[in-house]
């Protein structure tokens, strides 16, 4: 049974293992201070185009984001996301488990939005209540939808307006700056965020993400929090290792274009069958609406989440493309469903 269930069912994409492969017999110093994992981490500098950055490298995304906003918040203050963000709804209250609350809004389209943030301010004005400092946001979205730049520059706008600062999670940031619905690159996000992190995890790595801090105020003994949260990583330069392959030839960027491509495909016999979305497909993952029984179908014959029951009779599976998905599993998939019907 082909699974559709996420883009990380498989161990790595064959570059990254080649990379690893040749590591074998070479020794190095620990906990990311070895001169390699410099090297990649000034190669990606160069690629966001953004030399004064500092990069640490992580082995997953709820570490990633559990040691960033843990340290960037003082122990009153509170951070911003959309009640569908990953932070709100599946890292079982990791944020919170530091001491800080994670202050939601409700976004149909899984984004962020000025009004969101003049919200919350509203209703947070004084020392009765947590002050909010920090903007979550992820791109892609949990829900697949991508950013627009226009958007990203207006977030920004209203965090300098309040003095607020900009996180963006990207464990599918390939996907979402690869998005045919994007305007966005690598660059801008490193000009209109404080801080942002490179998710390698579900585009073909083995387990890792850079987190790239951008704000002066941020950098200040990041080391020391790494290290209090169990993130810091004897064998460091196993995660940058995996960087070196993404970023080499713009393999990252690649892959984020191919599960786009594959997703778009299976997007496409959904539209041409009359079925609906719970949000615009357009990103790797597909949140398609189809009934009851159709659904139970499709699983009966893959591997897919069923996300919720919208209305009655009917059923929202989610669909997540890989770098390992190929065009027969699509191929195959198309066939089936359309036998289904």
């Amino acid at each position: 049974m082909y699974s559709f269930q996420n883009d990380y069912n498989e161990i790595a994409h064959p570059r990254v293992m080649q990379v690893l492969n040749d590591l074998v017999g070479k020794r190095f110093d620990g906990y990311s201070t070895d001169k390699y994992t410099q090297q990649i981490t000034e190669n990606i500098k160069q690629r966001i185009g953004r030399n004064d950055a500092d990069l640490h490298f992580f082995n997953g995304g709820t570490i990633t984001n559990l040691t960033a906003i843990s340290h960037v918040l003082r122990p009153h203050q509170a951070v911003i996301a959309v009640d569908s963000g990953h932070i709100a709804t599946h890292e079982t209250g990791a944020i919170e488990a530091t001491g800080h609350k994670v202050i939601t809004v409700s976004s149909g389209s899984g984004k962020l939005e000025p009004k969101h943030i003049q919200a919350i301010l509203s209703e947070h004005t004084d020392e009765h209540s947590v002050q909010a400092k920090l903007v979550y946001i992820s791109n892609s979205t949990e829900i697949g939808t991508v950013y627009r730049k226009q958007e990203l520059q207006a977030l920004k706008a209203e965090c300098n307006k309040h003095g607020l600062l900009l996180f963006m999670d990207g464990a599918r940031l390939a996907s979402g700056l690869m998005s045919k619905e994007s305007d966005l690159t690598i660059e801008d996000i490193a000009q209109l965020t404080d801080m942002f992190y490179i998710g390698g995890t579900k585009i073909g790595a083995f387990a890792a993400e850079v987190l790239v801090i951008l704000h002066p105020a941020l950098k200040s003994d990041f080391r020391f929090s790494i290290k209090q949260k169990g993130a810091l990583q004897a064998k460091g330069w196993l995660l940058a290792a995996q960087f070196d392959a993404l970023f080499t030839d713009d393999l990252f960027f690649e892959l984020g274009k191919y599960v786009n491509d594959k997703a778009q495909q299976l997007v496409s016999i959904f539209e041409q069958k009359g079925f609906s979305f719970l949000a615009p497909p357009e990103s790797n993952q597909i949140f398609v609406i189809l009934p009851n029984q159709l659904a139970k179908k499709l699983m009966a014959h893959y591997a897919l989440r069923k996300i919720c029951e919208p209305n009655d009779g009917v059923s929202c599976l989610r669909l997540c493309t890989s770098w390992s998905t190929t065009q027969q599993d699509v191929d195959k998939f198309i066939s089936t469903f359309k036998q289904l019907l």
